[in-house]
């Protein structure tokens, strides 16, 4: 009896050395044509693989073998070859699977990024067998990275339906709403994906950025300041953070938020020159022409076209020589209107001005005066525009008849830009002025406030 127990015992030992030696070996489960299947290291598949292969390059089993090998270390490039010729054999030799190699030469070539020859492959495949989930998720993948998503997401949908638990799929599925801009689909799907894998940042970014993109910013810029320290999605998320602080006002804020974004190593350039450009609209927003100028200047030194940079630059480098006209373009309405006030005492210097009526409207701000000068007594309206564009014939049409309404006898419309051609030949014959940018500075430079 003691003799049987430990021939027991021995024979347990030997079979967890055998198993845990054959784990160290690696052995992969092959299938083999004509026999039965067995386990083998992957060494030992391969030496035999290569062996019928040196016979026959076209021997079926040793090409399936050394696949399959390949496949299961995700040996793309390598894996690639050998699977379009398997499919190749597979018209000839019945014992090919003909589904399986055009599979997984898509998924190979999927995962090599020539989406071009995935998308032939997994077309083959589809038509073979239209509700296999390996089809339907890497046709949606391959879809997804030729950005077509709108024939992406039935694809990554229906892989769901065959396999509702698969990983991964939910945030492939939520990118191609997201890069296809259907934001709103695009939302279920990052949270979904988050619940997977809390630590995906990519879906946390998209998911704000989506959330923003529907007009939700107050949620989004919870998001986009928790990621503003991140290395990858730290600078995007510190220009969308500022873009929003900018939208509230809090320039302050949002200097901060573009400073952040600026500090971070490898800053792509087309982020790096979107945070340089608005910090720059920052401080004009704030008065601080000098600081704006700088980061307008960092930006022509990389692209000196990027976007409106040479006329904002020659804009706010008078603006930086001439406070009247700051004062004129940007100063709050007390002031605005103290400067006007003192435009009109300029252009009368010698007569007596007395101010009838002052009307600060959002698109101009218009002062009634009544003028004494020895030739002659008359009412007098001044129309002063806040801008540095163009302005057009309604607008001064619209203060000739505000004219006709006050009983005006003489009116003068002011801007920080100009008038167009047809506003120009509107007031001919008719007792209006137009006085642009050109004779505007002229007569500021001369106002004391």
């Amino acid at each position: 009896m003691l003799i049987l127990i430990v021939g027991i015992v021995i024979l347990l030992v030997v079979a967890g050395i055998v198993v845990l030696m054959g784990k160290k070996g690696e052995p992969i489960k092959t299938g083999s044509i004509g026999g039965g299947k067995r386990n083998k290291t992957q060494a030992q598949i391969i030496r035999e693989a290569n062996k019928k292969l040196e016979k026959n390059p076209q021997d079926a089993e040793g090409l399936m073998q050394l696949a399959d090998v390949y496949f299961a270390n995700k040996l793309w490039d390598k894996a690639l070859p050998l699977y379009d010729q398997l499919f190749r054999l597979a018209t000839k030799d019945p014992l090919v699977d003909g589904f399986k190699s055009v599979l997984r030469h898509g998924i190979c070539a999927v995962n090599l990024d020539q989406t071009q020859e995935a998308l032939a492959s997994l077309n083959s495949a589809y038509k073979l067998e239209p509700r296999n989930y390996d089809v339907n998720l890497n046709l949606g993948i391959a879809m997804y990275k030729e950005k077509q998503y709108d024939k992406a997401i039935p694809c990554l949908k229906k892989a769901l339906i065959l396999n509702p638990d698969a990983e991964g799929v939910y945030f492939i599925l939520g990118k191609s709403y997201y890069e296809g801009h259907h934001y709103r689909d695009s939302l279920p799907c990052f949270k979904r994906a988050l619940g997977e894998d809390p630590s995906n940042k990519e879906a946390l970014f998209c998911m704000a950025d989506a959330t923003n993109m529907e007009g939700h910013g107050d949620q989004a810029i919870k998001v986009f300041m928790h990621l503003r320290p991140d290395p990858v999605y730290g600078p995007r998320s510190c220009l969308e953070a500022g873009v929003y602080h900018m939208k509230t006002g809090d320039f302050d804020g949002a200097v901060q938020d573009f400073a952040i974004g600026m500090k971070h190593n490898d800053v792509p350039q087309d982020v790096m020159l979107d945070l340089e450009y608005r910090t720059a609209q920052c401080f004009f927003s704030k008065n601080d022409f000098a600081m704006g100028l700088q980061y307008l200047n960092k930006i022509r030194t990389v692209n000196a076209n990027y976007r409106d940079v040479n006329a904002l630059a020659s804009r706010y480098q008078e603006l930086s020589q001439n406070k009247n006209l700051q004062v004129y373009l940007s100063a709050g309405a007390s002031d605005f209107v103290a400067l006007c006030r003192k435009f009109i005492e300029t252009v009368y210097r010698g007569s007596q001005v007395k101010v009838m009526d002052i009307s600060v409207q959002p698109a101009y701000t218009d002062i009634t005066v009544e003028v004494d000068s020895p030739r002659l007594t008359d009412t007098e309206i001044f129309r002063f525009f806040r801008k540095s564009g163009s302005t057009g014939e309604l607008y001064v049409r619209d203060f000739h008849g505000h004219m006709h309404d006050v009983k005006a006898d003489r009116g003068f419309c002011i801007t920080a830009g100009v008038f167009t051609e047809e506003a120009h030949k509107y007031i001919e014959g008719r007792p209006l002025d137009l006085v642009e940018k050109a004779k505007l500075t002229q007569v500021l430079k001369s106002v004391s406030v």
